[in-house]
């Protein structure tokens, strides 16, 4: 008997998937047996940290699907739009064929941290001003990639469709246990970028970005600590960053190197 192929592409990415999912499952068995308002809005609260670390995952998703078959990436992208508010493709036409590509210039990068005077934005006027464009600027980069953009065009509307549905259902449950938490995520998407390019104004891509060597951080983000690896070569599975930060690690300023929880 042949080796048995994995619907994953990496074996590293089953345990972080498995316990994304659980969480979701939580979500709907809430949905659909507390009626309780006190404990659904304490539940929106106490997961405001645990699901703002799906982004990252979402993140590496967008990068480089985690299945082999694109059924599957789609109902996983589903469910991680359910937690970070990032619909199918957002993330790739905005992060991957957007900011990846400009982020050496802040006339041009999705993503950018200077005002249109060329003054540095606070963290909280980024964060909200990426997350509020976040979706129109996704959808401009996707006029040079039709197919990218027709998708997300599409699972955008039925995510929003079937959250709608949760909502006129349970109301309640539907706004604490999915629509907050989906405004929540993509503010703090946005929010978790600010600390890796603000202030880099330069044309030098291994001193465009701060890295974050704490093992836990790096633990609960998969590894986006090593953030120059990580545009270095976007595509590069989330488990190979360490590997690929030790080869360019001397093209790195000592500055630009941090080891901090946060």
């Amino acid at each position: 008997m042949g080796k048995r192929l994995s619907a994953f592409k990496h074996t590293e990415d089953r345990w972080p998937v498995a316990l994304i999912l659980s969480l979701s499952a939580l979500d709907f068995l809430l949905y659909f047996t507390v009626q309780n308002p006190y404990i659904l809005g304490v539940w929106f609260y106490l997961m405001i940290i645990p699901k703002s670390q799906v982004c990252a995952w979402n993140h590496h998703h967008q990068h480089a699907p985690t299945f082999r078959y694109t059924p599957l990436n789609r109902i996983l992208e589903f469910f991680y739009a359910l937690h970070t508010g990032t619909c199918t493709n957002l993330w790739v036409l905005h992060h991957v064929y957007g900011h990846h590509q400009n982020y050496l210039d802040q006339t041009k990068d999705q993503s950018r941290w200077r005002r249109k005077d060329g003054s540095p934005m606070g963290e909280l006027e980024y964060s909200l001003v990426i997350a509020a464009t976040a979706y129109y600027r996704g959808y401009l980069v996707g006029k040079k990639f039709p197919k990218e953009q027709k998708q997300f065009i599409f699972f955008t509307t039925l995510t929003f469709l079937i959250v709608a549905g949760l909502v006129a259902y349970k109301p309640l449950a539907g706004i604490l246990l999915f629509v907050l938490p989906m405004i929540m995520g993509l503010f703090m998407t946005a929010w978790a970028t600010y600390e890796h390019h603000a202030g880099r104004n330069t044309d030098n891509q291994f001193e465009a970005s701060f890295n974050n060597l704490n093992r836990w951080y790096n633990l609960l983000t998969g590894n986006l600590g090593y953030h120059t690896a990580h545009h270095y070569n976007g595509g590069l599975h989330w488990s190979k960053l360490p590997k690929l930060h030790e080869r360019i690690a001397d093209k790195i300023p000592p500055e630009l190197i941090r080891h901090s929880i946060m």
